[in-house]
């Protein structure tokens, strides 16, 4: 009876332990929302040209991709950092998000100049092509995956160190689920489009129908969210990382914003906290723009150097 009085007492202490993990999780992954958002906008854009039949396996590997990079890479770095080399965090997050600025601004250039990239029908994409579709998107996951893996971080902070992993873990799978399902539905909503044409009813004809001919305005409308999400979340990368403390460059610019910020939602009344987010967005999507479009003309012209530098054979 004494053994099982004691078990009784260490079920109640694991279960209040489960409990204070989940709700720790469930602030975590609230505070992640609006990485969670571009993450799912950003995604589609890889799948373009893919015949229907791979859509999902690739959102399939893409995903996986997703929870090794969470798993293995920012969540064992993350803990390790914070807890030995705080001040580390910041410059390597800057790194990434001058990274993702870059992929924005990198969209934006081909579409201005006319360079764009070949879109093969969807019976062309090859096994190499499609291997490369999935690098592309798990690379630009492991950006936005570090920033939402850092800010349920910063929220669990002062957790115990089995804790805060504990929690860390639980938001990494909650967020995958929650992105790549979407991502999932997305991708095949055209699939379903067709599949209510083929009914006797009017109505699900209509809705099918209607489906069809939305998902490409769809896609498209997708796509230039995910290219301005990218500035967005990498500029505010940089705007919050670039001051704080164990950077000692600048002071915070995202002070400054963030004051801004506070007074257009005081001063707006009842459209305040739309006003005030659009206006914090605004900064962090031109510092993205800014910084991206710098790194954009050494990439492209670094190239021409090297050709003019090399002598002309006759």
């Amino acid at each position: 009876m004494g053994l099982l009085d004691d078990i009784s007492v260490l079920a109640k202490l694991a279960a209040a332990s489960i409990d204070d993990v989940g709700a720790a999780a469930g602030r975590a992954t609230a505070k992640a929302a609006g990485v969670v958002v571009d993450d799912t906008a950003v995604t589609p854009q890889y799948l373009r040209s893919v015949a229907a039949k791979r859509e999902l396996p690739i959102v399939k590997k893409i995903a996986i991709g997703s929870i090794r990079n969470k798993l293995l890479f920012i969540l064992p770095a993350a803990l390790l950092l914070s807890q030995f080399l705080p001040w580390l965090l910041p410059i390597i997050l800057m790194i990434g998000g001058t990274y993702l600025a870059y992929e924005g601004a990198e969209k934006i250039w081909h579409k201005v100049s006319g360079h764009h990239d070949a879109v093969l029908p969807a019976t062309e994409v090859s096994p190499e092509a499609e291997k490369k579709m999935i690098a592309g998107a798990v690379r630009t996951d492991l950006i936005l995956s570090a920033e939402i893996m850092v800010i349920a971080l910063a929220e669990v902070a002062t957790e115990p160190f089995w804790s805060r992993l504990a929690i860390l873990v639980v938001v990494a799978f909650v967020i995958t689920i929650i992105v790549y399902g979407i991502v999932a539905a997305i991708v095949k909503m055209d699939d379903v489009g067709l599949r209510l044409a083929q009914y006797e009813s009017g109505f699900s004809q209509t809705v099918g129908r209607g489906l069809v001919k939305a998902m490409p305005k769809v896609l498209a409308v997708i796509s230039v969210v995910g290219t301005i999400a990218m500035l967005w979340v990498g500029g505010h990368i940089l705007l919050v990382n670039l001051g704080v403390d164990g950077t000692g460059w600048v002071p915070a610019p995202y002070d400054w914003v963030h004051h801004l910020e506070v007074a257009i939602h005081d001063g707006t009344g009842a459209f305040g906290g739309t006003l005030g987010w659009l206006f914090n967005t605004l900064c962090s999507a031109i510092v993205g723009l800014v910084v991206g479009a710098a790194v954009v003309a050494v990439m492209h012209l670094l190239p021409s150097r090297k050709k003019k530098d090399e002598p002309v054979s006759h």
